[in-house]
């Protein structure tokens, strides 16, 4: 079969490769995958960064997937041929501390798909029964292909926030995972500001406009005077830092009010900043990471139920077979959602 593979350990360096198909072994799926999204993450595998240093190459990338059952393992027994399922690419390894009390996806041994493993930007990928789901009928397949990042948003907002009506949120970043955590704050009753930098005045500060929600120009826009004006001078009740990018945190810091919260749903590396005002405004900071069955089976009913709008971000515009033009213009701000038509690798 063939798949997009990271080849070096160099800035992009992605190559269609040639590998045997994948064979499941008794408690595994074989899966012909249908489309797979773009993820930050892939981006990161993209220019190499450091947390990515542990990848053997070649290894064919992409963890966000949908696609339906083509084989079964001897003991698998919740799904047949046919069955159209999304992956949970964090697998833990059951045994640890963690995963004992639950917790899998913070195992102190994880391993992820399209990083430890080949991962879904090729014809075929195996995964555990026991690390699927199945997609509901009224779930339109590509948008079945963004169950995972929704997923991590649905954890954020609804398993690790105090979102409640009527709060006031702000939400740093509306890339990806802003507009969803958007979405499914929005949905609990929030009011939502999403901000963004110029890059993003282009494409996706419009499309958080478009979805429905008032929008600024942190580069251009007097924050305090906005703040202040739209809390009554309080600040906001609940700030989520989907930037990852080290100002994030400090401008979350200073956006949020006195006895608020802080979601830090983007991984920022390194930053620094005054800590004193948080412990004396007793401000809640909540790091949120990945998603289990309970974050996936509420994804799948939010998209179902149109909650959360995939069809106004989601962008089919790119190949793999010409992968670079979508990993750059992601990087640049260009386009949101990246979802690629994995049958373009069986013509």
């Amino acid at each position: 079969m063939r798949g997009l593979a990271k080849t070096s350990r160099t800035t992009g360096s992605m190559e269609i490769i040639d590998v045997d198909d994948p064979k499941p072994g008794s408690d595994e799926v074989l899966i012909e995958v249908d489309y797979a999204g773009l993820c930050g993450s892939d981006a990161g595998i993209y220019q190499f960064k450091s947390a990515f240093e542990r990848m053997e190459l070649p290894t064919i990338i992409g963890h966000e997937y949908t696609g339906r059952v083509v084989e079964v393992g001897d003991t698998v027994s919740k799904f047949e041929v046919d069955d159209r399922v999304v992956e949970r690419p964090i697998r833990g390894c059951g045994d640890c501390y963690q995963c004992e009390i639950g917790n899998e996806n913070i195992c102190q041994d994880t391993e992820l798909t399209g990083i430890d493993h080949n991962g879904a930007y090729a014809e075929f990928v195996v995964a555990p029964e026991s690390s699927l789901q199945q997609v509901p009928d009224d779930v339109d397949p590509r948008h079945a292909a963004l169950v995972e990042p929704t997923a991590i948003c649905t954890r954020a907002v609804i398993e690790n926030s105090r979102v409640r009506p009527g709060d006031q949120v702000l939400v740093a970043g509306p890339g990806p995972m802003g507009l969803l955590s958007a979405q499914i704050a929005d949905a609990q009753g929030a009011e939502i500001v999403v901000a963004g930098v110029g890059q993003d005045t282009k494409y996706r500060l419009p499309l958080a406009e478009e979805l429905g929600y008032p929008t600024i120009n942190i580069e251009d826009a007097d924050l305090t005077a906005y703040r202040d004006e739209l809390t009554n001078g309080i600040g906001y009740d609940v700030v989520f830092d989907t930037t990852g990018h080290p100002s994030g945190l400090p401008m979350a810091a200073e956006e949020v009010r006195k006895g608020g919260q802080i979601i830090l749903v983007g991984q920022t590396g390194e930053t620094t900043m005054e800590y004193t005002p948080l412990v004396r405004a007793e401000v809640d900071l909540q790091c949120t990471y990945g998603a289990m069955y309970r974050d996936f089976d509420r994804a799948l009913r939010l998209i179902g139920s149109g909650d959360v709008d995939h069809e106004t971000f989601l962008d089919d515009r790119f190949s793999l077979l010409e992968p670079n033009d979508a990993f750059e213009a992601f990087l640049s701000g260009e386009t949101c959602k990246p979802v690629f038509d994995v049958s373009t690798l069986r013509a």
